[in-house]
């Protein structure tokens, strides 16, 4: 397919107009060698790919979005209709080719494309489509930007950042998948909804796996710097197990709910990743919960394993891993996960 982006070739046979068009000032000097040029590459213009897009766009996060997927058409439409877009958005290179030679140079590459279920497919059949599919795009992904961070969206997300970092090859800190960022977010929304108050002033994070078996870290709540369970306990106060039990529930039947409300989520994860993508590219150094090499972390031992951990992220991908307290019980749901993990992944042949 062929690809398409800004000119300035506009006159006749193609001429260049811009030395025509402007006339440049005296005394001038060439761009600074070190004037940072960021490129970020989605891979799969599917609805969860196109919202992740959007939302890099918006946030003005690249100077150049490359866009990659096997259908043709569709890609190049979709690419068009961004690039229309152009009088309303910040200034952004859109690049689209089924080709991996548009992704070269890119800081970001972030994963969306994956094998959906069949009706009666079992689990492991279904992974071992993914790891084929994976294998024709993290190796290209590797080749043509060999010192890219790998930001990995498709599901299932902790097994499909294994195979990555497996394909790949890179250093362990360059390969992180979206994990629990937006379970957590789902978590802190209804912390704050229970006690109407800002989202914003809920530390609260979502582990493991992600999925039906994540795990809420209570312990580790707090609202405006104070530990909620801890308070409520100080103050005598009772809460029912089961209330917080509920919470978790609406947290994880959140996208399941979506889907069958709209058939699919695209807005909350697009937001989500470009979260990532900001403080990644941006060095930020904020703490998400995603998807990293979870071996030797609260006891987590017997091969390498990627689930969600509170990690702190910046301009080199994983900086490191918070030493958050775990109760006896959140701590053995986290290893409980990890095996079930590491079982899955013994099966794929890597």
């Amino acid at each position: 397919m062929q690809k398409s982006s800004s000119s300035s070739s506009l006159g006749p046979g193609g001429l260049d107009l811009t030395q025509t068009f402007f006339k440049p000032i005296l005394n001038t000097a060439p761009p600074s060698p070190t004037k940072r040029h960021t490129k970020i590459t989605v891979i799969g213009v599917g609805n969860v790919g196109m919202a992740i897009a959007q939302t890099i766009l918006t946030q003005d996060l690249a100077d150049e979005l490359a866009l990659v997927d096997a259908k043709a058409d569709k890609l190049r439409g979709e690419m068009l209709d961004l690039q229309h877009a152009a009088a309303f958005l910040p200034r952004t290179k859109i690049l689209a080719s089924v080709d991996y030679a548009v992704t070269v140079g890119s800081d970001l590459c972030i994963v969306t494309a994956g094998a959906r279920q069949l009706p009666g497919e079992s689990r492991l059949n279904l992974l071992q489509r993914n790891v084929a599919l994976f294998s024709s795009i993290i190796p290209p992904l590797a080749k043509y930007s060999p010192d890219t961070i790998l930001l990995i969206v498709s599901n299932p997300v902790d097994i499909l950042t294994y195979v990555a970092w497996k394909l790949s090859r890179f250093p362990s800190n360059r390969v992180i998948g979206s994990g629990t960022n937006l379970d957590s977010s789902r978590f802190r929304f209804l912390i704050a909804d229970h006690l109407d108050v800002n989202a914003q002033d809920v530390q609260a994070y979502i582990v493991g796996e992600h999925g039906d078996s994540s795990v809420a870290l209570w312990s580790s709540i707090s609202v405006g710097g104070v530990p909620v369970l801890s308070f409520l306990e100080k103050q005598q106060i009772n809460y029912e197990k089961e209330t917080l039990e509920n919470i978790h529930k609406d947290v994880v039947n959140g996208a399941y709910e979506v889907i069958s409300l709209k058939g699919y989520t695209s807005w909350a994860i697009g937001y989500s990743v470009a979260n990532l993508a900001r403080s990644i590219l941006r060095d930020q150094r904020k703490i998400h919960p995603v998807t990293v090499l979870a071996k030797g972390f609260y006891g987590i031992d017997g091969g390498d394993v990627f689930f969600s951990l509170p990690a702190q992220l910046g301009r080199s991908g994983v900086l490191g891993v918070t030493n958050i307290h775990l109760t006896d019980e959140e701590a053995q749901r986290l290893k409980d996960s990890a095996k079930t993990l590491i079982e899955m992944q013994s099966q794929l042949g890597l």
